[in-house]
């Protein structure tokens, strides 16, 4: 176990090692920046690689590459990046639409959560563009997190199911998206995690703002 953990080890320092002389030569790095896969054969030798193996090989996600990991996670939701109001405009219309859901508050959330990466996966492993986790999505009948309308589906039915729990109350809901709404129904409020409080904020911002854009373009 322990030449294991060493190979590991030595793997990903080297990964390290060829990111940062990327960075200081200016030139890429994919394999630096990429998924990690691992696969123990019957000796118990660990295999590494960095391309995505097919499916049923054997190997499993050992480590997430810094690129498909939401933005959203590494700056605690304090960060507003730019508004985009075009991207998976059709789907987000849709869903909103079939379950009664403002298409700007969908928006906003999805800006939180993934910026938009349809491969975003957090470190609690949320995955897709809304972030679901694997039993959240089972719950939604959604089969695959990192199809887009599959996730976009998931993600909105979610956040109509937690409106409506919440009586229309978007800051609980948006909350509950979030914490859980177990943790919101026990603190009877917004919990008082800090991760939370910032992603409340934030959708709430977004929120405001892909609104006032959407009301701008309606009178055009």
């Amino acid at each position: 176990m322990r030449d294991c953990r060493t190979r590991i080890e030595w793997f990903l320092r080297q990964c390290r090692l060829v990111g940062w002389l990327a960075v200081l030569l200016g030139v890429a790095a994919p394999a630096a920046w990429a998924d990690v896969f691992v696969y123990r054969d019957a000796g118990g030798v660990a295999h590494l690689t960095n391309v995505t193996p097919k499916k049923n090989s054997g190997y499993t996600l050992f480590q997430k590459s810094a690129l498909t990991a939401p933005k959203a996670w590494h700056d605690g939701f304090q960060i507003l990046p730019r508004l985009d109001i075009h991207t998976y405009d059709d789907e987000i219309n849709h869903y909103a639409k079939q379950y009664g859901v403002d298409p700007t508050l969908v928006r906003a959330v999805m800006h939180a959560e993934s910026a938009f990466n349809p491969n975003a996966v957090s470190a609690a492993g949320a995955g897709g563009l809304m972030q679901l986790m694997p039993q959240t999505a089972a719950r939604f009948g959604v089969a695959d997190r990192f199809n887009p309308s599959e996730n976009i589906a998931g993600g909105v039915a979610y956040l109509a199911f937690l409106l409506d729990l919440f009586k229309g109350n978007q800051k609980l809901a948006v909350a509950a998206y979030n914490a859980g709404e177990g943790a919101v129904q026990k603190y009877d409020g917004v919990p008082p995690y800090n991760e939370t409080q910032h992603y409340v904020s934030r959708v709430l911002d977004l929120h405001q703002r892909y609104s006032d854009l959407a009301k701008k373009a309606a009178q055009n």
